[in-house]
């Protein structure tokens, strides 16, 4: 099989610290790769893959000191995958809905992972204009907003078990906070539960720049004056494991309806339990009382500490084994590439019946006021 993987392009596949999507991507190429397919990346040009790169910049746009506008790098990346459509049989997107046009012009069936929230009332109409292009949710919980997009499959994500090797116990005595500091994902709640539970807090976050004012302004005064809470920054692959190996639980006190949540299982696959706020996919990718606590509070998350050495670390790695391996989520996908390639690809837009109105069309009829309004 003949596959374009389409990554984004503001982290390198993979991300040499922190990044999501990017990493998924990558783990999948090499799962694809190792499988037989013949596979070409669309990426940064600093990705490092077995698959055939075509570099759609110079470097991951985060990490460019020049700022380069994201949309614009995107298009081009969208003009490269056009370019060479023909090499393709199937080409799978990971850069949320930009291409959704390109769809249309392209030879092959296409797949697009949405690997984000979809909790904003203005995507309602983008998907019911292009309700036939095939859509994969990574968890079912990140669905709900918007039902009546073309879901064909969840995929959960999933991770190369080797390189989380379940070499730690926990004796670093330490609970850990991993990912990126911003409200939504719980930094100041993480602080107060340690510090609740009487145990050392290590953080090893990343900061972007919209998110600098509140570290400066609420979270980094907030360690300043909590005994026993350490920032580490940002951490590579390798600190990572043994950070979350020795910690004896993750915390992850999110506010927000999280589509996945991919540092829970990097925990779950190095023994480490986990403690998370019950949102979003939380309930799917955790098993309450065998892999972690799922909690609604402070409260709960506190006595969860007290009682996570009731669970038993190599049950958790079992577990996430089972469920969350990079082979498992490869298999998954080409079983929707095989239905895809078996069915064809999607075919124009039909015209919205005119005694019925469209999304859009109710859309189009709001006031500036009335749209301001749905928004919020």
């Amino acid at each position: 099989m003949r596959i374009a993987q389409i990554a984004p392009l503001a982290e390198a596949v993979p991300p040499p610290r922190y990044g999501g999507t990017e990493r998924v991507v990558a783990y999948l190429t090499e799962e694809l790769v190792r499988a037989g397919h013949e596979v070409t990346l669309f990426a940064s040009g600093d990705s490092c893959s077995s698959a055939r790169l075509v570099p759609c910049a110079p470097r991951s746009l985060r990490t460019d000191p020049s700022r380069p506008d994201p949309l614009v790098y995107h298009v081009l990346e969208l003009e490269q995958v056009r370019r060479q459509a023909d090499e393709f049989d199937l080409f799978h997107f990971h850069i949320d809905f930009l291409h959704f046009p390109l769809c249309y012009e392209l030879p092959g069936p296409t797949l697009t992972t949405l690997h984000g929230r979809l909790d904003r009332p203005d995507l309602a109409v983008l998907f019911e204009l292009f309700s036939d292009l095939p859509i994969v949710s990574i968890s079912h919980a990140q669905r709900e907003p918007i039902p009546r997009a073309n879901w064909i499959g969840t995929v959960y994500h999933g991770l190369p078990l080797a390189l989380y090797p379940p070499r730690f116990s926990g004796g670093g005595g330490y609970l850990a906070f991993l990912g990126r500091i911003c409200p939504e994902k719980g930094p100041e709640q993480a602080v107060e539960i340690a510090c609740r539970a009487g145990l050392p807090l290590k953080i090893a976050a990343k900061v972007d720049p919209v998110d600098e004012g509140y570290w400066r302004q609420r979270v980094e005064p907030l360690i300043a004056r909590s005994p026993g809470v350490e920032f580490l920054g940002e951490i590579d692959d390798r600190q990572k494991v043994r950070f979350l190996g020795e910690a004896l639980a993750l915390l992850f006190p999110i506010d927000w309806p999280e589509p996945f949540g991919m540092v829970l299982i990097e925990a779950m696959a190095c023994g480490t339990p986990v403690i998370a706020y019950r949102r979003g996919a939380v309930p799917e990718v955790v098993v309450d009382g065998e892999s972690g606590w799922i909690v609604d509070s402070v409260e709960e998350a506190v006595e969860a500490v007290r009682a996570i050495g009731a669970l038993d670390r190599r049950r958790v790695r079992a577990l996430a084994a089972q469920r969350f391996s990079s082979s498992r989520m490869a298999d998954d996908y080409l079983a929707l590439y095989r239905r895809l390639l078996g069915g064809g690809g999607p075919e124009r837009p039909k015209p919205a019946d005119s005694r019925k109105p469209s999304l859009l069309d109710e859309w189009s009829r709001l006031s500036p006021a009335e749209k301001s309004t749905l928004r919020r």
